[in-house]
């Protein structure tokens, strides 16, 4: 029989409700029974004592909220009862050790990917093409209709089709299935736009160039056509000293292309079609090889959250995370407004002082900018997050660390900043989930982990998206943007670990181009960088 509630932690005070519980429903737990004093949805909060104003609500062992009202035993919580409340941050004073999962009978597992001169090894193999200003952004989609036409040869999809029988008057017409014919199979061609690289404070266009600089180098790129107006604020040589930044061995092909010196339209996108399908073709003859699940960099993002996500995808991530990084790989947790409530376990997790340090002056530094804006961190939660019961930030995040795991942290990054070290890095970004997952790309990342319980089929141009539900009823409703179910941890059917197995496996198999993701199918090509400054 499935389990009604269930306490994340030992030492907390709320449990989750895991099915609609009715009022005067008698639920037998820890000893004692719990009536239900009002109706709790699934996956909303009930009390298991009294709370009196301000008494503490602890969830997954930390601080998520206090009571801003009297909350008998069995009420449900809710934003008119409580109030966001996160713990406060010290120094370093201890060092977490953790469990390292057994990965024995995965030391020898390998994907077939593609290898860089770098020594990194791509997922997908991508060619690129990207402004440095919004201007150009005409010009991306006038070659990317070109050379998708022509590269890509696509049936007609249905609900094109549709369209047609509806224009033709109702009268029926057959509809095919969209299915591509690619001219060459080892290569992807990919199209990036976006509204930055002028009119704004030029560390926009800086930190645009880092973004850009480390779509290049990501492993899944084989080479880019940039295309330039001339006069912008991202002016070429800050891309190409971004670049050498992180990359001061480049070998990867870059086509560049400046409008302004080029004179017509016609004659820039004639060199440029010319030039960029040699470009494309040699790099067709880029094959996949086996490598070690070491060379794998696996972003670890969540978004359309909901009260089961902490409690089964967020903590499958997690395992995953610690299997990737026992076996030599590399995590990436980011999201920082969303890190807010955990900040002394992730200090006490960085493997130095330094690391330590750098995290903490980062997220006040975020939180400092929010509170200048008019707004806060406690402003995190969507309405759907509150809706399926995350109704304080500090709940939601303390659901959403639980991605990272338990392993150490070995490095703390600041947006753009690339990922040169194994194991669990943080990554200063915003919790918006196109912008996150966008700079985990941009830093490194050839596979990106995505858990939602209400559904979002955020994907990315070059790096593919794996989409984790955290209850079957999604996993059913919309199966066409999720590819991995853990609602069997809800109903007990599968234990945490059992799941993470799971998950490495369709990693390998995403990984290999074995199968593609949802997301990929979709052609879900996201892409938004982070705007910090304001527009002058």
């Amino acid at each position: 029989m499935q389990k009604k509630i269930i306490k994340v932690h030992p030492s907390d005070n709320v449990a989750v409700a895991l099915v609609n519980l009715k009022i005067g429903e008698i639920i037998s737990f820890e000893n004692q029974d719990i009536t239900i004093v009002s109706e709790v949805k699934a996956k909303h909060k009930i009390a298991l004592n009294t709370f009196k104003i301000d008494d503490k609500i602890i969830m997954y062992g930390v601080l998520v909220g206090k009571a801003s009202l009297i909350i008998p035993t069995g009420g449900v919580l809710t934003t008119e009862n409580v109030k966001h409340q996160s713990a406060k941050v010290s120094h370093k004073t201890e060092t977490i050790g953790w469990t390292v999962p057994n990965v024995e009978k995965w030391k020898d597992k390998t994907f077939m990917g593609y290898h860089r001169q770098d020594g990194q090894v791509g997922t997908a193999n991508v060619w690129l093409f990207f402004p440095l200003v919004f201007c150009e952004n005409r010009n991306i989609e006038t070659l990317k209709e070109i050379f998708e036409k022509e590269l890509l040869t696509q049936k007609v999809n249905s609900h094109q089709m549709l369209l047609r029988s509806l224009v033709n008057n109702g009268f029926d017409v057959a509809i095919q299935q969209e299915q591509s014919t690619k001219v060459f199979e080892n290569i992807d061609v990919k199209f990036i736009t976006h509204p930055g690289g002028c009119g704004g404070i030029r560390q926009d266009s800086e930190s645009l160039a880092k973004l850009l600089a480390g779509y290049v180098k990501n492993p899944n790129v084989a080479g880019a056509t940039v295309l330039s107006l001339g006069c912008q604020n991202l002016q070429i040589d800050i891309f190409n000293n971004a670049l050498k930044a992180i990359s001061p061995n480049n070998k990867k092909p870059i086509l560049m292309y400046e409008q302004q010196q080029m004179g017509t339209v016609d004659e820039m996108l004639t060199a440029i079609i010319k030039n960029s399908f040699e470009a494309i073709r040699e790099a067709n003859k880029i094959e996949r090889l086996p490598a070690p699940l070491s060379k794998l960099k696996v972003g670890l993002e969540c978004g359309g959250s909901d009260g089961f996500s902490g409690i089964s995808a967020n903590p499958t991530l997690g395992y995953t995370s610690d299997m990737l990084v026992a076996l030599g790989g590399t995590a990436i947790l980011s999201e920082f407004p969303e890190l807010c409530g955990v900040e002394q376990e992730l200090v006490n997790r960085c493997v130095n002082e330094t690391s330590a340090k750098r995290f903490l002056e980062l997220m006040q530094a975020f939180e400092k900018s929010v509170v200048d804006a008019g707004s806060g961190f406690d402003m995190n939660p969507s309405p759907g997050n509150i809706k399926d019961g995350l109704i304080t930030d500090a709940m939601k995040s303390a659901g959403a660390a639980k991605k990272g795991g338990t392993s150490p942290i070995v490095d703390v990054l600041d947006y753009g900043e690339y990922v040169t070290k194994p194991g669990l890095n943080l990554l200063c970004t915003p919790g918006n989930d196109v912008e996150s997952t966008t700079a985990m790309v941009g830093s490194g990342a050839n596979i990106v982990l995505f858990t939602t319980g209400l559904g979002t089929p955020t994907g990315n141009p070059i790096t593919p998206v794996i989409k984790v539900s955290s209850n079957s009823e999604l996993a059913a409703k919309m199966n066409d943007i999720i590819d991995v179910d853990t609602g069997d941890i809800i109903n007990g059917e599968k234990t945490i670990e059992e799941m993470a197995e799971v998950m490495l496996s369709y990693i390998i198999n995403v990984a290999s181009g074995t199968i593609k993701s949802k997301a990929s199918l979709l052609n879900q090509d996201d892409f938004i960088p982070w705007k910090r400054g304001v527009s002058l």
